[in-house]
C-alpha cells in the first residue's frame, strides 16, 4: 500500500513540476509519510538555521516545495533527527516509522540514490560501533587491521556507487567524509578505552590525525564530522594527564582545557562556535558548582562569536544554577496512570530519587527500572520515581502495566517542552536526588554513577 501511495505522490509531484514549472529546474520538492508520528509537523533545518516547519495532513503525509535550496546537507527533525543531501531540482520522497526511526528511513524519487547510500553507511557504522568494544583488548595494530577491513568494504561500496550513478563532486566529498570520519572516530574510541595502558598504542596509530581537516566548512552540518572532533579533543585533553591521575571529566579544569584546544585549533568560525557550544552545553549538563559555571560561561562568551549561541548558553546557565544543590526543585506538572495531573511537590513525601526514561530506548528504560528496583531494596528510606518523557499517554500506560511497574511510582510529563526548559532533559541518564521537602541534594547525577550509592548513604547520614 505504501509503495502505491509513494508512486501516486511521485506522479503528482512530477506532473505538477512539468505542468506548472516546465522550465524551473531549481524548484525542489521534499515529500513523504511519517508512520506513528509524535506530533503533527516536521522541521527542516540546515545546521542551527531553521528553514521551514511543514504540517502533516490527515494521512500523515507532508509536501514541501521551495526554490531557495542550495546543494548540501540538511536535517529533517520529527522528535529525532536525520541528515540528508539535496540539490536544487530534486524531488525527494521519504518514508519513516518513528518506532524505528533510522532503520525505517528510506528514500525514493530524484535524489534518492545518494541519500540511501548515506543511510546505508550510517547504519553500517551504527552496527559496527555496537560490536567495537569487543576489539578494545586487541593490540593497536590488530584493532587497526580490523577497522581497516570495515573501511575497505565501505569504500568499495562507494566506488561502485559513483561508477553507476552521476553525482556532484560535493556529494562525493560528503560520502567519503562519512566513511573516513567514522573510521577516525573508531580510532579515537579505541584510544579512549586504552589511554591508561602504558605503551599499548603504537605512535603510528595516530598518523591519521595529520589528515584531519578542522576547517571543512562544507561539513559544518554533518554529525560524523563533529562526532570525531569531539572525541579527538576529549582524548587530547585526557592525554595531558599522567596515567595514574584520577581524571574528572566533569570538572571546570578539564572542560576549560577542552575549549582552549578547540579555540586554538579550529579556525573556521562556524565550526569553532558549534564545537564550543556543544562542549559548553555538555559541561553545563554535568557541572555542580554555580560559581565555576558562571566563570566558564564568561570565558565561553568571549571566544564564541555566535551571539545566538551565547544567549542560548546563558539561558542554560540560569536553568543549571537552579538545579544545583540547595535549590528547591521546580514544581513541574505530571500525569499519573489514571490521567490525573499532579504537581511534583505533591508527590514528594520522603527523600526521593527521580529518574527519566523513554520507550524509544527499550533496553535502557528496562535497565533504569531494574537499577531503581535494586537501589530501592537497599535504601528503602528513598522513594524512586520514574518519569516518562514521551508524548503518547496510552502507550506509556500500557508499558507500565505490561512490565509490571508500580503505577504509584510512575508518571509522565504533562508538558514536555516546559519540563525540558526547567530540567535540562537532554540525557536519559539524568537523575535528581531530593530531600523530603523537595530541596535538591544532587541535580545532576545518574543511577549508574560509580559513586551513586555513596551519595545516597551520605545524604541519609547528614
Amino acid at each position: 500500500m505504501f509503495k502505491k501511495l509513494l508512486l501516486l505522490l511521485l506522479f503528482t509531484t512530477l506532473f505538477s513540476c512539468k505542468s506548472n514549472e516546465e522550465n524551473d529546474v531549481s524548484t525542489t520538492y521534499i515529500s513523504g509519510q511519517i508512520i506513528n508520528p509524535t506530533c503533527d509537523y516536521i522541521i527542516f533545518s540546515r545546521g542551527y538555521e531553521l528553514r521551514d516547519t511543514v504540517n502533516l495532513d490527515s494521512n500523515n503525509f507532508f509536501h514541501y516545495k521551495t526554490d531557495k535550496i542550495t546543494a548540501g546537507l540538511y536535517a529533517l527533525r520529527h522528535n529525532e533527527t536525520q541528515v540528508f543531501y539535496i540539490e536544487p531540482g530534486d524531488s525527494l520522497l521519504l518514508h519513516l516509522n518513528t518506532i524505528d526511526f533510522d532503520e525505517s528511513l528510506a528514500y525514493s524519487g530524484k535524489g534518492a540514490e545518494q541519500n540511501n547510500l548515506l543511510m546505508d553507511l550510517f547504519l553500517k557504522n551504527q552496527t559496527e560501533n555496537q560490536n567495537l568494544p569487543r576489539w578494545y583488548t586487541l593490540s593497536s595494530s590488530d584493532f587497526e587491521s580490523k577497522i581497516d577491513s570495515l573501511r575497505a568494504l565501505k569504500v568499495s561500496e562507494y566506488e561502485d556507487f559513483i561508477k553507476n550513478n552521476e553525482v556532484a563532486e560535493d556529494f562525493k566529498k560528503v560520502a567519503l567524509a562519512s566513511i573516513n570520519y567514522d573510521y577516525y572516530s573508531k580510532k579515537e574510541m579505541y584510544a579512549a578505552a586504552n589511554m591508561r595502558i602504558v605503551n599499548k598504542i603504537d605512535p603510528s596509530f595516530f598518523a591519521y590525525r595529520n589528515e584531519v581537516n578542522f576547517q571543512w566548512d562544507e561539513l559544518k552540518f554533518y554529525y560524523p564530522y563533529y562526532r570525531f572532533m569531539n572525541r579527538y579533543f576529549d582524548n587530547m585533553v585526557f592525554s595531558e594527564y599522567d596515567h595514574k591521575t584520577v581524571v574528572d571529566r566533569n570538572s571546570f579544569k578539564y572542560n576549560y582545557r577542552r575549549i582552549q584546544l578547540i579555540d586554538s585549533t579550529v579556525k573556521s568560525a562556524e565550526i569553532k562556535n558549534n564545537l564550543l557550544y556543544t562542549n559548553a552545553w555538555w559541561y553545563m549538563q554535568n557541572a555542580k558548582d554555580a560559581d565555576q559555571e558562571k566563570r566558564f560561561y564568561k570565558i565561553f562568551s568571549k571566544i564564541n562569536s555566535d551571539e545566538r549561541q551565547v544567549e542560548e548558553l546563558g539561558k542554560l546557565l540560569d536553568i543549571s544554577i537552579k538545579l544545583t544543590a540547595g535549590k528547591t526543585m521546580p514544581n513541574i506538572a505530571l500525569v499519573n496512570t489514571d490521567n490525573v495531573v499532579k504537581d511534583l511537590k505533591s508527590i514528594i513525601k520522603a527523600p526521593t530519587v527521580i529518574y527519566f526514561w523513554t520507550a524509544k530506548f527499550s533496553a535502557q528504560s528496562k535497565n533504569l527500572h531494574n537499577r531503581a528496583a535494586e537501589l530501592k531494596s537497599k535504601y528503602p528510606e528513598y522513594n524512586f520515581i520514574g518519569i516518562n518523557v514521551d508524548t503518547h499517554f496510552k502507550n506509556w500506560r500500557e508499558i507500565v502495566k505490561k512490565r509490571g511497574y508500580n503505577p504509584d511510582e510512575e508518571f509522565q510529563l504533562e508538558n514536555i517542552t516546559e519540563a525540558e526548559k526547567n530540567l535540562m532533559l537532554k540525557s536519559m541518564n539524568k537523575t535528581i536526588i531530593l530531600d523530603e521537602n523537595g530541596v535538591i541534594l544532587d541535580g545532576k547525577t545518574n543511577l549508574f554513577h560509580i559513586n551513586f550509592e555513596e551519595l545516597l548513604l551520605g545524604f541519609l547520614n547528614r
